[in-house]
């Protein structure tokens, strides 16, 4: 909450309740991985395989980690494991990681209530 509260509220969407009930919906162990630094943690991501496609989401840095590079590194390994499969993501509108993801080379495909859908397309391997 200490990463999207900024975020949600500009959207008038910040409610700690459905926050929460949000991610616990959403948490799957299998597909969650914590980042940390030094033993430090710094935030989590999850991905989610599908038939045709990955998902990311949940991708949140505490905001002392955000701007150093980390969140880049992190996406570039999570790209990198199955580089010829594309990658969708949701990214709450007025949201800084909308241009993240599109330095990253995602693409805007669609837009939902609060959201912008993105794609990866994903890169044939070398």
């Amino acid at each position: 909450m200490r990463v999207m509260r900024a975020h949600l509220e500009r959207v008038g969407r910040f409610d700690p309740a459905r926050r929460r009930a949000r991610m616990r919906a959403a948490f799957d162990p299998a597909a969650f991985r914590l980042i940390e630094e030094e033993g430090h943690f710094l935030g989590c991501v999850a991905v989610v395989d599908h038939p045709c496609h990955r998902e990311i989401h949940s991708f949140y840095l505490e905001p002392r980690a955000q701007g150093r590079g980390l969140g880049r590194v992190v996406l570039d390994a999570i790209l990198a494991e199955r580089p010829g499969r594309p990658v969708r993501l949701e990214v709450l509108k007025e949201s800084p990681a909308a241009r993240f993801y599109e330095r990253a080379g995602f693409h805007l495909t669609g837009e939902a209530e609060y959201d912008l859908l993105y794609e990866w397309p994903g890169r044939h391997p070398a």
